[in-house]
């Protein structure tokens, strides 16, 4: 079943708009970046995000958020543990986030 993962972050506030800008650019290339390990074909099926543009102010303070859609639980599952590219990514914001919160869902699964 088709899994969407949502990321949502907290740049600090002394965060330089460059980098904010390139860590988010960052986010949204993994699509194309990380690869099978068998296939060596790229496995996320979509990515998209931005920068808050919310009028509601229930933003808690997150600034950016993300939506990743994969085919199956597996390939979020090797997402989120071994795919280096990932994790290189995930190590890049070190400096960057006051915080990150993330949520999955199975579409359709209540």
């Amino acid at each position: 079943m088709a899994i969407t993962h949502i990321v949502l972050f907290q740049f600090k506030q002394n965060a330089a708009v460059e980098a904010i800008h390139n860590a988010c650019k960052q986010m949204l290339s993994l699509k194309d970046r990380c690869l099978d390990p068998s296939t060596r074909k790229p496995y996320i099926q979509s990515a998209s995000g931005g920068r808050d543009n919310s009028p509601e102010g229930a933003q808690g303070g997150i600034t950016h958020a993300f939506i990743v859609e994969f085919a199956t639980e597996a390939d979020r599952d090797f997402y989120v543990t071994r795919d280096s590219v990932h994790q290189e990514f995930v190590k890049s914001l070190d400096g960057l986030l006051e915080r990150a919160q993330v949520v999955d869902f199975t579409p359709g699964i209540l």
